[in-house]
């Protein structure tokens, strides 16, 4: 009762899942990736052990297809399972299981596998294979990934209905600091129009969570150092870098202040 898109990025380093349902926050059951692994979605009567599994026949060499077959060969619940994976190379595969609540499928091209079950029909993924080819290889992942969902949503979706929605997006030291390998892990659980609050909650992501670009930095010379302290001095905080930490922007201030982002230089200036 879910619709699924897992996918590899143009440049081989990101792999991601992202999911919708009505069934309360679908994020804890199917979606999960590794960086330098794979990715894969787990759902309708969803074998949640399929998970680890399928990322341990991946991290020993097996290619999706291979990954899937051992799946289905050790599990008699085969015929009610749907699974998407993707692996190191792109390579995707998708099973629907005999049993699945119709309409139930999946499709599969270079670097991604989108699959659903209890849909309105065969456009919700018809849908999103187009959404995803038509979507800028060089986009973030995330951001091609909630492209496709959204597509699905738009073409009906799970014919139940809309309750929750989740997106991951695994590459190599890409999480906070740099200290994981975690880009993007944003879940709605409960909530009328789901994929609309993970668009909104991407947007914070991308602010809060993810580091300038060069383009975005702005060089602090003395004259902009004095304004940022006199800011921070007004707003009751010992330095800026006090007033950074509690605004949350870590990642959109350089440790030294040898930079500032130019969304939050904005923000300083009341211009946000």
């Amino acid at each position: 009762m879910t619709f699924s898109i897992v996918a590899r990025s143009a440049d081989g380093e990101s792999w991601g899942v992202a999911v919708a349902s009505k069934f309360l926050a679908v994020g804890s059951a199917v979606p999960a990736a590794v960086a330098g692994v794979g990715a894969l979605a787990t759902q309708a009567d969803a074998n949640v052990a399929y998970k680890g599994l399928a990322l341990s026949h991946l991290d020993e060499g097996a290619t999706a297809p291979i990954a899937l077959e051992r799946l289905l060969e050790e599990d008699p619940g085969h015929a009610h399972r749907q699974v998407g994976i993707v692996d190191l190379d792109g390579t995707a595969a998708s099973h629907t299981g005999a049993e699945c609540i119709p309409w139930a499928g999946g499709r599969t091209g270079a670097g991604y596998a989108v699959q659903g079950n209890c849909l309105t029909g065969p456009e919700v993924l018809e849908a999103m294979e187009q959404a995803w080819a038509d979507s800028t290889p060089e986009a973030p992942l995330q951001d091609r990934l909630i492209a496709a969902l959204a597509a699905g949503d738009a073409a009906g979706g799970d014919r139940r209905g809309r309750q929750s929605a989740a997106i991951l997006v695994v590459r190599d030291e890409a999480g906070y600091g740099g200290l994981d390998d975690v880009a993007v892990d944003l879940r709605v659980d409960d909530h009328a129009t789901p994929i609309e609050e993970m668009v909104r909650l991407l947007d914070l992501h991308e602010l809060y969570l993810t580091a300038s670009t060069d383009e975005e930095k702005i060089t602090v010379d003395d004259a902009l150092r004095n304004e940022l302290e006199t800011f921070a001095a007004g707003a009751g905080h010992r330095d800026f870098h006090s007033w950074v930490g509690t605004e949350n922007y870590e990642m959109r201030v350089a440790p030294d202040l040898s930079w500032i982002d130019q969304r939050i230089l904005d923000v300083v200036r009341g211009d946000a």
